[in-house]
């Protein structure tokens, strides 16, 4: 029997497999909407051995009929939307499917939950991308917005609009403003994954350099594994609210070169080259996160996995990867 129902939009990616991997250990009944019309690519659910226990719903985040009969169809009791044109630097090249996806998608199941069922609870993936190049460290839940992106700007606005819903109709909605988070199953079009995979590369002669753009961008980078139980405790919460969520500490992308080279017994000066095609039309310098009001009113721990160990743990999943291939291969063949 399950405790509870609960719709995780996104569930392809990073943080909808470790999400549906949690509540499934929770005893929730999950179900998980993907792109409809993209190709299915269930291999990180795969991963995490979690396919198994969730029920999968094709729905498209610009259509509000598809929405709807989502919603109807599985009754949850929480929805985590983390459905998103997710990626900065695209962001550029598609400003107005980030803004459909990633801004008005939120509207959609925001009036879906007002005209359906107003007591379903909603969490909504905002990002510290909203803070973009503020003067203001660490960022906290007070200090201003200032996009520097598309993504930022289409993030920026679903998140006021999730406050707008919960003040104007009651509805408990709540916006995790989490920082970069990562694992050894995101996404390669990520600066973090580009780095460990290279560095797993060069390490076994398959690669000879790892070109990136602005090395002295520093970040406040978790685990994602740590941070969906956070969302969940969002919506445990006797009235809805918004929270950082992140670890306190930044790390350049120099930084984390030198740990991922070093787990590798590698000097990352050695192979790292600066390639100004990587640099972004404008960049964030520094993104750093006060979680504290999360780690006081949520009882969430911000420091489970230290970065050292995370980039370690990419890092070596990376290198499994190449060295055992016919046991990586498998997450992906078993959705075919």
């Amino acid at each position: 029997m399950f405790n509870k129902r609960a719709l995780i939009t996104g569930i392809t990616g990073q943080d909808g497999a470790y999400l549906a991997k949690f509540l499934v250990s929770k005893g929730y009944k999950v179900f998980g909407a993907y792109r409809r019309s993209s190709t299915r690519n269930f291999w990180r659910l795969h991963y995490l051995d979690v396919k198994k226990d969730i029920e999968l719903l094709p729905v498209d985040m610009i259509d509000q009929t598809s929405i709807m009969q989502a919603i109807s169809s599985c009754e949850p009791d929480e929805i985590y939307n983390l459905a998103a044109q997710s990626f900065v630097g695209d962001s550029f090249m598609e400003p107005i499917a980030t803004g459909e996806i990633s801004g008005l998608g939120v509207v959609r199941i925001l009036d879906t939950i007002r005209l359906l069922n107003p007591k379903i609870k909603l969490y909504q993936a905002s990002t510290s991308e909203m803070y973009g190049n503020s003067t203001i460290v660490p960022q906290n839940e007070d200090t201003p917005f200032q996009p520097s992106s598309p993504y930022a700007a289409a993030k920026l606005y679903a998140h006021w609009v999730v406050r707008n819903y919960r003040e104007a109709y009651g509805l408990f909605a709540c916006s995790g403003i989490l920082f970069n988070h990562e694992s050894p199953i995101r996404g390669i079009e990520f600066v973090t994954k580009k780095i460990t995979d290279t560095a797993a590369r060069i390490k076994l002669g398959l690669s000879e350099k790892l070109h990136l753009g602005n090395l002295e961008a520093k970040r406040d980078w978790g685990f994602a594994g740590d941070y969906v139980k956070a969302m969940w405790l969002m919506l445990q919460q006797p009235t809805p609210d918004d929270f950082v969520i992140a670890t306190g500490e930044s790390h350049s992308v120099q930084e984390f070169c030198d740990v991922a080279f070093g787990e590798l017994g590698l000097q990352a000066k050695d192979y790292v080259v600066v390639d100004q095609k990587f640099v972004r039309p404008r960049d964030v310098a520094h993104l750093q996160g006060d979680s504290s009001k999360a780690q006081r009113m949520l009882g969430w721990n911000q420091k489970e996995t230290p970065f050292s160990e995370l980039v370690r743990m990419m890092v070596r999943a990376d290198l499994e990867k190449y060295q055992h291939p016919d046991r990586f291969m498998k997450h992906f063949l078993k959705h075919i």
